[in-house]
């Protein structure tokens, strides 16, 4: 019996031993309807420099709170409503994001139009000629995000985008574009030929960039009234889009592979105009 005894207790206790721990629960984050959510202080600025008063600001509790009373000061004058949040709260909505202690709530965010466009460049004043990134066919929203984020870095003047086969301005874009979708202009074209065509017309220079061109990237002269198209990934340009374009260059490609992400070449073509206009610039003496 002795033995049947301390087999049972030996039968529970390797039992209690391997029993798993309850999973741990997560707060349930109920956000508000109707808006898109802007993560981390870069983010929340530049919606607030824009004028864009967010709806509601969430500011996680404690010290990183405490760090954040210019940035809420801000968003209370512009009339958001603060509501303090644990940091459980803005871990699980932001995911894999940064939210740097803050998450804005706000309207979705609306291309503006050809037309804004066309006035825009019609009424041109700044001392640099304009830098336009034309995307054609590009729908997946992390790379329009990352996009919309080397654009904002290079200086670009503005994104165009057909009104079909494009990735929409949601919320996954302002989360990867880290604020750029808030400092962007995005112009949302319904016939991307025909508004390639009256770029033409107020003098900006239209270069393409195709794995089959001739010429290369460091070729092409970027130094005056340009815009740059890139294509989908795989695809390509479109046909009409092709055609539009005054000229078309290709990326080195020094390695194994045929092609780059839409949004690393975009990066790199931009930076290649940033480094001409730089060069381009006349020395102080």
């Amino acid at each position: 019996m002795s033995r049947g005894g301390s087999t049972r207790s030996r039968h529970k206790s390797q039992a209690g031993r391997g029993k798993p721990n309850p999973p741990r629960r997560t707060p349930t984050v109920n956000v508000p309807g109707g808006l898109d959510s802007v993560f981390g202080v870069h983010a929340v600025r530049a919606l607030l420099e824009r004028g864009e008063a967010p709806r509601e600001l969430w500011i996680q509790e404690g010290q990183a709170g405490s760090r954040l009373e210019t940035l809420v000061a801000q968003a209370r004058d512009a009339g958001a409503r603060l509501v303090s949040q644990p940091r459980e709260v803005l871990d699980e909505l932001a995911g894999d994001a940064a939210h740097q202690g803050v998450i804005a709530f706000c309207p979705p965010l609306t291309a503006q139009s050809e037309e804004a466009l066309m006035l825009r460049l019609e009424g041109w004043q700044r001392p640099e000629p304009p830098l336009l990134l034309i995307l054609d066919g590009v729908t997946d929203v992390h790379n329009f995000g990352a996009c919309l984020r080397s654009a904002d870095a290079a200086g670009a003047h503005g994104v165009i985008i057909p009104k079909d086969k494009a990735a929409p301005l949601n919320a996954t874009v302002r989360k990867v574009a880290c604020g750029a979708a808030e400092s962007m202009p995005v112009y949302q074209v319904t016939n991307l030929a025909r508004a390639m065509q009256r770029l033409k017309d107020v003098g900006v220079w239209i270069t393409g960039t195709a794995g089959e061109a001739e010429a290369g990237l460091f070729e092409a002269d970027f130094t005056g009234a340009c815009a740059l198209v890139m294509g989908a990934e795989g695809k390509g340009m479109r046909r009409l889009t092709r055609e539009a374009c005054d000229g078309l260059v290709k990326l080195p490609m020094a390695g194994s592979v045929s092609s780059l992400n839409v949004s690393v070449a975009t990066g790199i073509c931009l930076y290649e105009v940033v480094r001409q206009r730089h060069q381009a610039r006349p020395t102080a003496k």
